[in-house]
Formats: structure tokens, C-alpha cells, sequence
């Protein structure tokens, strides 16, 4: 084999470990986060828009609505904090997020 193939491999597999993903690294900040949310005062799941809103005040914005085409796809409304996201199936509480760049939502209006 000739230098220049050599050096190619050994380049290619220098690339190929610097580009590897750190697993633990990103275990650490999804543990760090579920442990977080667990201390804060978040909606629950089942609570309705209204008993939301009495709770935590108005959202600083309501995205627009998605799904709602067919049964299987109900529409899911998304209401954004300062420190949260909340996500409606319809009208309840199915999820409740924090606001993080652990949980990629730092910009959800983005997603509109």
C-alpha cells in the first residue's frame, strides 16, 4: 500500500472517532433535566386549559394548534412560560416541559 493510502485511512478513522457522540455527556444533561422539572411546580398531566390558566396565569404566547386532521391525530395546542412549555391534547394537560436548551425548546415560537 502506498503512503498516501495509509495516511488517508489513518486520517479517515481520526475523523471517524472525533465526530463520535459522548453518550454519557448527554445522559448526565437529560438526567439533570428530569430531576430538575421533578422540583418545579409544572402543570399536570389531565388538568384542563382553564385550570391551567387559573394556576399559572396567561401564557406569554399560544402557538398555533397542530393535528386535528383525522381521530388518530387529535389537535395538540401548545401554550409557552417564561420557564415552560405545556402541551394540550385538545383541551388537557398532556406534558409539561421546561424551557431549557437541554430539551431543544429555546426558541418554540420557531416552530409555529
Amino acid at each position: 500500500m502506498s503512503k498516501f493510502g495509509i495516511s488517508l485511512s489513518m486520517i479517515v478513522l481520526l475523523a471517524a472517532g472525533a465526530c463520535a457522540p459522548a453518550p454519557a455527556r448527554a445522559e448526565d444533561v437529560l438526567i439533570n433535566r428530569v430531576q430538575q422539572e421533578k422540583g418545579m411546580d409544572l402543570p399536570s398531566r389531565g388538568m384542563s386549559m382553564s385550570q391551567v390558566e387559573q394556576k399559572y396565569g396567561a401564557p406569554q404566547r399560544k402557538l398555533t394548534p397542530r393535528g386535528g386532521d383525522n381521530s388518530k391525530h387529535p389537535v395538540i395546542n401548545r401554550w409557552e412560560y417564561s420557564n415552560f412549555i405545556v402541551y394540550f391534547e385538545n383541551s388537557h394537560v398532556i406534558h409539561s416541559v421546561l424551557n431549557t436548551p437541554a430539551g431543544n425548546n429555546t426558541n418554540p415560537s420557531s416552530a409555529n
